[in-house]
């Protein structure tokens, strides 16, 4: 059995390793974070359900900017067991594409839910809150 302090620490990497590949284009790592079967929550209107699914709506929505980068605060995380909960704040700066630098910028909460895996804790049910939203020319 795992320390709280290391299954903190692996729930951090995760969402940084989330943060990481989004910016990357890195989708295999991206998809790598999640159960097959999660659920995605305030991305849109609609529930998403199933990481492949998700994994190729995010690569899609990517297209629209040329850069993006994923500041992601410390987490408050609750363990018990083989399941957690965190909120993870996040501010996302996203340079969109043929702009001349005009830049979208979202101020977020996700709110994640994991379950330890067999390689190790994935996302089993993630949320975004939107605190904030900002463009410029």
């Amino acid at each position: 059995m795992m320390s709280e302090a290391e299954d903190r620490r692996q729930l951090q990497d995760v969402m940084l390793s989330y943060a990481a590949a989004v910016d990357d284009r890195d989708m295999a790592r991206y998809r790598a974070c999640f159960m097959d079967d999660a659920e995605i929550v305030g991305f849109g209107e609609a529930t998403i359900r199933g990481a492949d699914v998700w994994t190729t709506s995010v690569e899609s929505q990517l297209e629209a900017f040329s850069s993006t980068q994923h500041l992601m605060s410390p987490q408050l995380a609750t363990i018990s067991g083989d399941t957690a909960a965190a909120r993870t704040d996040v501010q996302a700066l996203h340079v969109l594409k043929d702009s001349d630098g005009a830049m979208f910028t979202l101020w977020a909460t996700y709110l994640t839910d994991f379950v330890r895996a067999e390689k190790g804790w994935k996302i089993s049910r993630h949320e975004l809150v939107i605190r904030g939203t900002q463009q410029t020319a």
